[in-house]
């Protein structure tokens, strides 16, 4: 039997979901025997290729964002949403109570460790910024919600194994977590 084929990526956020997946510890070696991973950040592999299901962590407030995720949706049979950024904005939305400018400005102009005596907002390097950060089902569908801050190792590998067996997980109440 082929391994399930699965990449993943992160977008705005902490990376405390990917760090959630790496706790399924003991559980991860057991899964590796039936899936494969394509592409990850923890790997460092950016290119996307066909895969049978994409995992995303993260918001989308940039277009660089915007673009890694239009292209792991294209490239995925099944798009899980995995953490409350990616699934609601989470923490990142929480700069969509401030202009963009602003924030921009607070960033590259204000901090008290900034050195920047032009006062310049550099716009060569930095990827245009959306006026707010949203949940990824604002851009691409979604198949699959994992939520959390970061969500239970337990909801992830419920979610695989059910994936695994050919049903699109809908999470039990016991596994879903708001602290």
């Amino acid at each position: 039997m082929a391994k399930v084929k699965v990449a993943t990526t992160w977008l705005e956020c902490c990376s405390g979901c990917h760090m959630s997946f790496l706790d399924l510890d003991e559980k991860l070696v057991e899964l590796l025997s039936k899936i494969e991973f394509d592409a990850s950040p923890i790997t460092d592999i950016k290119d996307f290729h066909p895969v049978d299901v994409g995992i995303v962590e993260g918001a989308v407030g940039n277009e660089e964002q915007l673009e890694v995720l239009r292209k792991i949706r294209e490239n995925s049979k099944i798009l899980i949403a995995l953490g409350d950024c990616a699934c609601f904005g989470g923490i990142p939305a929480m700069r969509n109570f401030f202009d963009k400018d602003e924030v921009l400005k607070r960033v590259y102009i204000e901090t008290e460790s900034t050195v920047n005596p032009k006062k310049v907002i550099p716009h060569e390097d930095v990827p245009k910024l959306f006026p707010s950060v949203k949940g990824i089902d604002q851009f691409v569908k979604v198949d699959v919600y994992i939520p959390g801050c970061p969500p239970d190792p337990r909801a992830i590998e419920y979610a695989l194994k059910e994936l695994l067996e050919g049903r699109i997980p809908v999470l039990p109440p016991e596994l879903l977590s708001y602290e």
